[in-house]
């Protein structure tokens, strides 16, 4: 496969991603599905550059993409567990209590 077909793999991830979170603003899980799609897009992109650049800087970075990915996914996710618990909802629209 060539560097533009990696690519546009990334473009199409990174797209849907986006229209994920913009058509879809109301469940917080699916928000945080969508940011890990699009963390997955630019990982796509720098394995395709690291690749065909024959450097592996870009793998490198993955590595440390993925790892926060994996970070902010938890804590996400135990945020998530708590509102839904004390709100009983994890509709974003509901959550107007968070406000300052």
């Amino acid at each position: 496969m060539t560097l533009t077909a990696y690519l546009i793999i990334g473009a199409i991830l990174f797209g849907i991603s986006l229209a994920g979170i913009v058509l879809n603003r109301k469940n917080l899980i699916v928000l945080l599905m969508c940011i890990e799609l699009m963390l997955l897009a630019v990982n796509t992109n720098f394995v395709a550059f690291s690749h065909f650049l024959g450097d592996n800087a870009g793998e490198v970075f993955v590595f440390f993409i993925l790892t926060v990915a994996a970070a902010e996914a938890a804590i996400g996710l135990a945020i998530l567990m708590v509102l839904y618990r004390k709100r009983h909802t994890i509709n974003v629209d509901d959550l107007n209590t968070l406000k300052g």
